[in-house]
């Protein structure tokens, strides 16, 4: 009889107050005091007694709208989380046959969406210099039945950012061949410069955006996407979440939000320091290199092929026997999964030095069979 699997993440929820959560790009550095005030009040004047605003309160949606640059008279849906989002938007817009324009690697969730509609995703592999989609790839594997394009950024997992003139130059593609372009911008606010690609194609654009990563509230869930309003009318045909979004969650999102201009400039000073830190460590562990540096969000991938340890293994050890928990590149790339481990660094520093301490410990155990399980 074998062994069960080992389940990372029952064993890292078992485990909670001790583990360094390195492994969903959420973030544990804030606006914490901010989010906390808002959210005691909301509990103090019982909001949780009634149904939320199916639209979401007037001010978290012209807040949202705001943040993304868009005018008060864009089509704009809240979603429970940017993912629930992204699974209306391909429901609604694909049928069986079509085919969408992605990447491996990628976030599979959403190619998972896009197969429930019956469509398949064309996944371009882009682990290889520069790392992303370019627009004369895209151009040439348009197809008769493409119906999408699929542009994270910047893009989970490599933590790869697209310039601008790409932006514009794969708008235009999805302008010229009358294809959707879903830019999933859940990681803008740790980008340099980020660009929307709504900015260069408005009509054909729907921007899926989210407060899971920026604001620090993935466990609230909230999101949703904006875009041409008879587009977005069209995505929420498929909303079955028709009483609204956790009244919790958009007092949260509408105080982090009102203030960001206070709290973003150090997130983003912390999220460059955490990352340099993680350089340093993995520059002296033989075999092992970031793809992509400095990443534009606040995550990268730590290419380990070289050293002769497996990502699954790795993730194991680290979680086991120092609780900190990365993620095994499976989860992230058919292709390429056995190749790399995926580090998110929207940490206190103190989650960082301890990631600084276990990753050359494990490899070097892994590498040796020295392993100790605690």
């Amino acid at each position: 009889m074998s062994a069960p699997t080992f389940d990372a993440f029952r064993y890292a929820h078992e485990h909670w107050d001790e583990v360094a959560w390195l492994s969903q790009n959420t973030n544990h550095i804030g606006p914490a005091g901010i989010v906390q005030e808002a959210l005691a009040e909301a509990v103090r004047a019982r909001h949780y007694e009634g149904y939320p605003f199916a639209p979401g309160t007037p001010e978290l949606r012209a807040l949202v709208l705001r943040d993304l640059g868009f005018p008060d008279d864009a089509g704009l849906q809240i979603s429970a989380g940017g993912t629930e989002a992204l699974y209306m938007l391909t429901r609604a817009l694909l049928a069986p046959g079509d085919e969408v324009i992605a990447s491996d690697p990628s976030y599979l969730i959403i190619h998972r969406f896009v197969e429930l509609a019956g469509a398949r995703s064309r996944n371009l592999e882009i682990y290889a210099p520069p790392y992303r989609l370019t627009a004369e790839r895209v151009r040439d594997a348009i197809s008769p039945t493409t119906r999408m394009i699929l542009l994270i950024d910047p893009l989970n997992p490599l933590g790869s950012g697209y310039p601008a003139e790409e932006v514009r130059a794969i708008a235009e593609i999805a302008h010229d061949h009358h294809l959707t372009l879903l830019n999933d911008v859940t990681y803008r606010d740790f980008a340099d410069r980020p660009t929307l690609a709504a900015t260069f194609a408005p009509e054909e654009t729907l921007t899926v955006w989210s407060v899971s990563k920026n604001c620090g509230l993935a466990g609230l869930r909230l999101g949703g996407l904006a875009g041409r309003p008879d587009l977005v009318r069209k995505v929420a045909r498929f909303n079955t979440n028709d009483l609204g979004v956790n009244v919790l969650a958009q007092a949260a999102a509408t105080a982090a939000l009102r203030t960001k201009p206070e709290w973003i400039g150090e997130l983003r000073r912390q999220v460059r320091a955490n990352q340099e830190r993680i350089r340093a460590v993995v520059q002296e562990v033989p075999g092992a290199h970031l793809p992509v540096f400095p990443s534009q969000a606040n995550m990268f991938c730590i290419d380990i092929a070289e050293t002769g340890v497996g990502p699954e293994a790795l993730q194991r050890e680290m979680l086991v026997t120092d609780r900190v928990f990365i993620r095994a590149g499976s989860y992230l790339s058919p292709r390429f999964g056995e190749r790399f481990v995926r580090v998110s660094f929207s940490n206190p520093p103190g989650d960082i030095e301890r990631f600084a301490r276990s990753f050359p410990r494990a490899v070097a155990a892994l590498r040796t069979g020295s392993t100790v399980r605690g």
